[in-house]
C-alpha cells in the first residue's frame, strides 16, 4: 500500500511529465480505435449488404435480347440465377441545370441486385417509378409525387411509388453528386413504351459459389454468338464495387500502418524515459531494499507507472475517438457512399490493444533498467554513482579554439560529451519526433499533390462518353471546337510471372495534347507509336523498367482475349486512376481494331463551350458528359474525404513531439539537480542557468534534426508504399519546404518545452540537491 502511495507521490511531483506520457498514449489509442472502427465496420457491413441484396457477379450487355433467349442462357453451367432488364439514360430539367438518371427495369420476382427500400413500394404497374432516396432528397421529392423525364426525344411522366438505395450503386460517381445524377427503377410493364417493344438489353447473373467468373463469361460469350452481344463486366470491374473495395483495402492498411508507427514511437519514448527515471531514483531503490522490500515488489512498483499511464491514455484516446473520430467517419462515409443503415460504433475491445502494447513496452523498459540496480546491495544502491572522470574532449585538443569559447559554452560542451549516452538518448526522442512531423506534413502535402495533378493531367473542357455499341463513323461534332481527340478505354489484364491483375488500357492519338503525362521528376513525356506508357504504381510493384516487355491480355469480347507483349516506352506518374496508354497505331500493330468510345474537346471560348455542351446533351448517342468543373470537384472531393485523418495525424505528431521533447528535457533537469544547484550556490543568476539548459537542448535538437532528415525520407517512403497500391499512387518524395516547416516546428517545440520547464529550475532546492551520502 505504501508503494502504491509512493507511486502517486511520484506522479504528483512530475505531473507535467505524467501528462505528457498520457498524451502520447492517447494519440496512439485515438488513431487505433478510430481507424479500426472505420475499417472493421465498413468491411463487415458491406459483406452482409452484398449478400443480403445479392449483388450481381456479372453484367452482360446486348443491343436487345428476349425473355426466351435469357431463359436459354440460364442453362449455362455455373449460373445460379439469371435476370434480364432494360437499362436506359434519361434527363430531368430544372431551372438552371439538368440532371441525369440511370433507369433500370425491375422484374416482379427480382432476386438479383434487390433494392433496399427506404419508403413506399416497388413499382407494381405501368407509370410508376422507384427513385433513389438521395436524389429524391436533393430535389425534395416524396412518395406519390409526379416527375417528368426525357429520353430519346420522348417526354414521360411517372409517379414515385417508393424511395430506395441499391447495392449496385453504392457509389454512383467520383464525387457522389446526388444533385445532378440519380438512379431509378421502373416495372417491366413500362418497357414497351421506352423501347418500342418488349426486350431487354442487359442480363444480371448470380454465379454459383466458387465458380470461375472468367470461365463463365467465356461460356456466355460463346453462347451469345447468334445474339446481339456487346460486352460484359464482372462485379470486380464495376465502378461502385471496385471503388468501395479500394476504400476498404486502403482503410485496412491505414488502420495497421498509422497506429503501428505511433505505438513504436510511444514505445521508444517510454523505454528511454522509464529507464532514466529508475536510474535517477537509485537511492530510493536502495532505501526500499534496506527496509526489507522485496526486489519483485520494487519492480512491480515501478511497472505500475507505465501501466497506469497506458490505462488512462488508452481510455482517454478511445473516448475522444468515440466522440470525434467516429462521428466524422459516419458523416464522411454518408457523403462518399450510399449504404443504408450503416452504423459506426466503437467496440469496447478496441481499448485493449493500446493498453496491452503501451503497458508491455513500459514494463519491459522498467525490467531492463531496474534489474541492474536491484542486483546491487542496499548500501551500494543508496550511494550516488561516482562522478565520471573528466577527460579532454576533442575540441579541447584543437589549439587556439577552446580558449576562445565562453565559459558557459564550455560547460554545455563538457556536459554533452561527459554524458554521451544520455545526450544520445535525448536526441533519439527528438529524432523520432522530427521524423514523425516530416512524415505527417509530407503525407498531407502528397494528398494535395494528388488532387492538383488531376487538373495538370487533364486539360480538356469537355469529355464526352458515347453509349455502348455506338459507331465512331456516326459521331457528329459541333462548331466552336479548338481541339478534339478520340480515345477508348479497354479492360485488360496485366500479367507478370504467375501474377495477374486487372487494369485499364487507354488508346488515344499521340498528338493528343489534352492529356499530359509526367515522369517521376515531373518532366513532361509524350506518347509514341512504338510502346506503352506504364503507370509508376505498376512499375514499382512489378519492378518494370523502360525497355522491358510486358504481357497484356485484352479481355473485351470484341478483342478475342488476345494476349500480346508490349514494349515499355516510359514510366508515367499517375496518382489517380492509373492506366496504361498506347496509340491507335500501336494497337493496330497487334492486328486489333480501334473503336473510340470517348471524345475530349477544347473549346475556342466560354461561349462556344456552352453551345458545345448543349449540342452533346441533345445527341442520343451520348452516354455522359464531364467538364473542367467536374475535374475540380473531383480534386476537392479527394482532399475533403481524406484531409481529416491527415490533419489529425499532423496534430497528433505535434502532440507526440512535444510530449517526447518535454519529457526528456524534464528528466535532464532532474538528473542535473546537483550540478544546477552548484551553479546557483556559485552565484549564477537564474536567467543564465536557464540559458545554459536552453542552448544545450538546442544543440541536441540540432544534432537530432540533422540525423532525422535522411531517416524521415526512408520512413516516409515505407509508409507511402504501405498505403499505395497498383490502383492508387501516392508521391513518395518529401520536398524541402516540408522539411523546413517540420524543422522549425521541432525547434519551436523545444523552445516551448524550455519555457515551461523554467519553473523547475527555479524550484531546485540547493541544500537538498547538494546533500550526498559519503
Amino acid at each position: 500500500m505504501k508503494l502504491f502511495i509512493k507511486l502517486f507521490r511520484d506522479i504528483k511531483q512530475s505531473a507535467g511529465q505524467f501528462l505528457a506520457f498520457v498524451l502520447v498514449i492517447t494519440v496512439g489509442a485515438f488513431f487505433y480505435a478510430g481507424l479500426v472502427t472505420l475499417s472493421d465496420n465498413l468491411s463487415a457491413y458491406t459483406k452482409v449488404y452484398f449478400k443480403k441484396h445479392n449483388l450481381s457477379d456479372l453484367h452482360v450487355f446486348y443491343s436487345q435480347i428476349s425473355k426466351r433467349e435469357v431463359a436459354g442462357l440460364s442453362e449455362i453451367e455455373g449460373i445460379n440465377k439469371i435476370e434480364g432488364r432494360y437499362t436506359f439514360d434519361a434527363t430531368q430539367s430544372f431551372e438552371d441545370y439538368k440532371a441525369s438518371l440511370k433507369i433500370h427495369s425491375i422484374p416482379a420476382d427480382n432476386e438479383i441486385n434487390t433494392p433496399a427500400m427506404i419508403e413506399g413500394s416497388i413499382p407494381s404497374r405501368k407509370g410508376e417509378i422507384l427513385l433513389d432516396s438521395h436524389y429524391a432528397k436533393e430535389h425534395q421529392y416524396r412518395v406519390g409525387d409526379e416527375i417528368s423525364i426525357r429520353t430519346d426525344d420522348k417526354n414521360l411522366k411517372f409517379t414515385i411509388s417508393g424511395l430506395c438505395e441499391n447495392v449496385e450503386h453504392a457509389k454512383k460517381n467520383e464525387i457522389q453528386d446526388h444533385k445532378t445524377y440519380g438512379v431509378a427503377y421502373i416495372g417491366e410493364e413500362t418497357i414497351p413504351e421506352i423501347a418500342d417493344g418488349f426486350s431487354y438489353n442487359e442480363i444480371m447473373i448470380d454465379a454459383k459459389d466458387g465458380y470461375d467468373i472468367k470461365k463463365l463469361g467465356e461460356s456466355i460469350e460463346e453462347k451469345s454468338k447468334q445474339l446481339t452481344y456487346l460486352n460484359q463486366v464482372s462485379k470486380e470491374r464495376t465502378f461502385s464495387y471496385s471503388g468501395l473495395n479500394a476504400t476498404i483495402h486502403n482503410n485496412h492498411l491505414m488502420s495497421k500502418v498509422i497506429p503501428l508507427v505511433l505505438f513504436l514511437i510511444e514505445a521508444i519514448i517510454l523505454f528511454l524515459t522509464m529507464s532514466r527515471m529508475i536510474d535517477s531514483q537509485r537511492n530510493q531503490v536502495g532505501i526500499m531494499k534496506a527496509l526489507g522490500v522485496k526486489n519483485r515488489s520494487i519492480m512491480l512498483h515501478y511497472m505500475g507507472y507505465p501501466v497506469l499511464v497506458g490505462i488512462i491514455g488508452s481510455i482517454l484516446g478511445c473516448a475522444i475517438a468515440a466522440f470525434v473520430f467516429v462521428p466524422f467517419v459516419a458523416a464522411s462515409n454518408a457523403k462518399a457512399y450510399s449504404l443504408p443503415g450503416i452504423q459506426f460504433s466503437l467496440s469496447f475491445y478496441s481499448i485493449i490493444p493500446p493498453i496491452i502494447i503501451s503497458s508491455v513496452f513500459g514494463m519491459l523498459s522498467c525490467y531492463l533498467s531496474g534489474r541492474t540496480i536491484l542486483k546491487e546491495r542496499a548500501a551500494q544502491a543508496m550511494r550516488p554513482k561516482p562522478p565520471k572522470t573528466m577527460k579532454k574532449i576533442f575540441i579541447e585538443r584543437i589549439p587556439g579554439i577552446w580558449s576562445h569559447i565562453p565559459y558557459s559554452y564550455k560547460l554545455i560542451l563538457r556536459n554533452i560529451f561527459l554524458n554521451k549516452q544520455k545526450a544520445l538518448a535525448s536526441s533519439v526522442g527528438v529524432v523520432v519526433s522530427t521524423v514523425l512531423l516530416i512524415t505527417a506534413f509530407g503525407t498531407q502535402t502528397a494528398l494535395q499533390k494528388v488532387a492538383n495533378q488531376i487538373e495538370e493531367v487533364y486539360t480538356y473542357d469537355v469529355r464526352v462518353d458515347y453509349k455502348m455499341g455506338a459507331s465512331s463513323n456516326t459521331f457528329k461534332l459541333p462548331s466552336g471546337i479548338k481541339n478534339s481527340y478520340f480515345l477508348s478505354t479497354l479492360p485488360v489484364e496485366f500479367k507478370k510471372d504467375n501474377e495477374t491483375e486487372k487494369a485499364a488500357l487507354v488508346v488515344t492519338e499521340k498528338e493528343n495534347n489534352l492529356i499530359h503525362f509526367f515522369d517521376e521528376n515531373d518532366n513532361r513525356i509524350s506518347l509514341e507509336d512504338n510502346g506503352v506508357l506504364v503507370p509508376k504504381s505498376y512499375a514499382d510493384k512489378y519492378h518494370i523498367s523502360e525497355g522491358d516487355l510486358i504481357k497484356i491480355t485484352f479481355i473485351a469480347p470484341k478483342l478475342k482475349n488476345k494476349t500480346v507483349n508490349m514494349k515499355v516506352l516510359k514510366i508515367s506518374t499517375q496518382y489517380s486512376n492509373p492506366s496504361f496508354y498506347i496509340t491507335p497505331d500501336y494497337l493496330k500493330s497487334f492486328e486489333l481494331d480501334y473503336n473510340p468510345t470517348s471524345l475530349l474537346v477544347e473549346a475556342n471560348s466560354s461561349t462556344d463551350l456552352i453551345r458545345i455542351r448543349n449540342f452533346f446533351e441533345q445527341d442520343p448517342q451520348v452516354d455522359a458528359i464531364a467538364d473542367k468543373t467536374d475535374l475540380k470537384k473531383s480534386a476537392q472531393y479527394i482532399l475533403k474525404q481524406n484531409s481529416f485523418i491527415f490533419i489529425m495525424f499532423i496534430i497528433s505528431a505535434v502532440i507526440l513531439s512535444f510530449g517526447a521533447i518535454y519529457t526528456i528535457s524534464s528528466i535532464n533537469i532532474y538528473e542535473r539537480n546537483r550540478e544546477l544547484a552548484t551553479l546557483k550556490v556559485l552565484g549564477y543568476p537564474k536567467n543564465k542557468i536557464n540559458r545554459l539548459i536552453f542552448f544545450e537542448n538546442m544543440i541536441l535538437t540540432t544534432f537530432a534534426v540533422i540525423v532525422a532528415l535522411p531517416i524521415s525520407g526512408y520512413v516516409y517512403t515505407i509508409i507511402v508504399k504501405a498505403l499505395s497500391s497498383t490502383h492508387q499512387q501516392i508521391p513518395d518524395k518529401v520536398n524541402i519546404s516540408i522539411m523546413l516547416v517540420s524543422i522549425i516546428l521541432a525547434f519551436s517545440l523545444t523552445i516551448l518545452s524550455n519555457l515551461l520547464l523554467r519553473r523547475k529550475v527555479t524550484k531546485i532546492n540547493m541544500i537538498e540537491s547538494l546533500k550526498s551520502i559519503e
